[in-house]
């Protein structure tokens, strides 16, 4: 079996991952996240227009037909070509975008992430190797990635929108080889490597055999820890041998917040109630009493006025509100139809309509809404004032649990309303995500709202209505958690 560059970005991280991905890749969870391919799609494509007209070397199977093509490109006059395949020995790349003219070549690798990470230093440095064992004269190597500080204002303009950085004094060509020839060893070989858990089953993403090699380890355990607790202190702990909570209470080597979850766990705890801090926060929660929710979708490339790359843009909100004290609940929601322009004009406009000024407006993790009126108070300056009250006036629901003023068990470290609803009302059927039809969670609705442009009326009919019962779940969800703690201090 040979390489290529994704694999032996993958053995350079973890040769067991490399290996399961080759001979057992059927016990691998799937941790992919499709809209982070189709936005690498996305820029790669772009990029290509980056230095003006491009050959582009055509996928193949037979990626000796690519080597060949490449080859017949190099052989005329300078030119860029996009996806030039090489293989030396058999180590196969593509590169995405190579500038060749009279005394060598530049190499030039796409991400369409916003900054640097050490895995594409690894990836660009196969690659630089390849050529120059190829017989080409790599002069330079860099690395292309999104600027995430660029603001569309008119006309797309694709060299603000990337920073090209030369990485060249950064690689480390000289050790590849050796590399390479460990990596053939472990993909040749029969025998599952026995690596050890290590930081690379989280960076420089998250390890979709990580399930597998865990399978073995009593539950729950140190990985199951919450509360924020990074990675590197969960493998610190493990590699001490402290894996069971038993052994991680023994050491005390876990935050206060942590160290609940686990005497919760091992000792059954009941609820953990602190009810004059919730007290307090209720007292502070005034009529009328809304309750908010956003949905977004990202661009990886702006098409709003006034947006940046990755920016969340709203099309949906949902909206539970008392008006007095035990009186009656209401609801209103809004869902864009502007598919093709800018769906948040009307989200603002509706938002503003719906929600008086100086109200009361609950939230759950007010971070992320919070930030969303901020940036669309920037974009409709007629809604500004509106937009920024309806931010000032938000309280966070989220804190009695983040906080563990209120903590039970069944959250297992957590307080993200997917996790605390059901741990605070166990078998609701009313309550359960699962239930629902079509979209169960954010990613599903953001990919709803974009797929809508591309359905017949009775689809898009079906998909709005199911998306509108998701957000709504949303909202009522908090309704339902905040007469939780009016119960519990009483």
């Amino acid at each position: 079996m040979n390489l290529s560059k994704s694999k032996y970005t993958l053995g350079v991280t973890c040769e067991k991952k490399l290996w399961l991905t080759c001979y057992k890749n059927e016990v691998a969870e799937d941790t992919a996240n499709e809209a982070v391919f189709e936005n690498g799609n996305i820029v790669g494509d772009l990029a290509r227009s980056l230095f003006g007209n491009y050959i582009l070397i055509k996928f193949d199977d037979k990626f000796e037909n690519m080597i060949i093509d490449t080859n017949k490109e190099l052989s005329k006059k300078d030119n860029i070509i996009c996806e030039a395949s090489f293989s030396y020995d058999g180590n196969f790349c593509s590169v995405d975008i190579l500038k060749k003219d009279i005394d060598g070549v530049e190499i030039y690798e796409v991400k369409s992430s916003t900054e640097i990470k050490d895995i594409y230093i690894h990836d660009i440095s196969y690659q630089t190797w390849v050529l120059k064992k190829c017989g080409l004269n790599v002069k330079k190597s860099y690395l292309v990635y999104v600027n995430n500080k660029y603001t569309k204002n008119g006309d797309f303009d694709i060299k603000s929108y990337f920073n090209i950085e030369d990485v060249t004094n950064k690689l480390d060509v000289e050790n590849i080889e050796k590399k390479v020839n460990e990596l053939k060893q472990v993909i040749n070989s029969k025998e599952e490597p026995n690596n050890d858990l290590s930081i690379s089953c989280h960076k420089p993403y998250p390890c979709p055999f990580f399930k597998y090699c865990t399978r073995n380890l009593p539950s729950p355990n140190v990985f199951d820890i919450g509360w924020n607790t990074k990675f590197t202190k969960k493998i610190e702990m493990y590699r001490r041998g402290n894996i069971t909570f038993e052994e991680v209470l023994d050491k005390e080597t876990i935050n206060d917040k942590a160290l609940l979850q686990v005497k919760s766990y091992l000792n059954n705890f009941s609820p953990t109630i602190n009810k004059e801090k919730i007290k307090s926060l209720l007292n502070s929660f005034r009529y009328p009493l809304y309750f908010l929710d956003f949905e977004s979708f990202q661009e990886v490339i702006p098409t709003i006025n006034g947006t940046k790359p990755y920016q969340q843009i709203c099309f949906q909100y949902s909206l539970h509100y008392y008006l007095e004290k035990n009186g009656e609940l209401y609801h209103k929601e809004f869902l864009s139809e502007d598919y093709n322009g800018n769906p948040m004009f009307g989200l603002c406009k509706r938002l503003c309509e719906d929600i008086p000024k100086d109200s009361c407006i609950l939230v759950y993790n007010q971070a992320f809404e919070k930030t969303r009126l901020t940036e669309m108070a920037n974009l409709f300056p007629e809604l500004s004032e509106h937009l920024l009250n309806i931010r000032d006036n938000i309280i966070d629901l989220e804190v009695p649990f983040s906080s563990q003023d209120y903590y039970v068990k069944e959250m297992k470290g957590r307080s993200s309303i997917k996790v605390v609803l059901p741990a605070l009302f166990p078998n609701d059927p009313n309550l359960d995500y699962h239930n629902l039809e079509q979209v169960h969670k954010g990613d599903e609705a953001s990919s709803a709202f974009l797929s809508l442009k591309n359905l017949n009326k009775e689809e898009q009919e079906k998909l709005r209505f199911n998306m509108l019962k998701y957000c709504k779940l949303d909202t009522y969800a908090m309704v339902k958690i905040y007469e939780k703690l009016l119960e519990v201090i009483k």
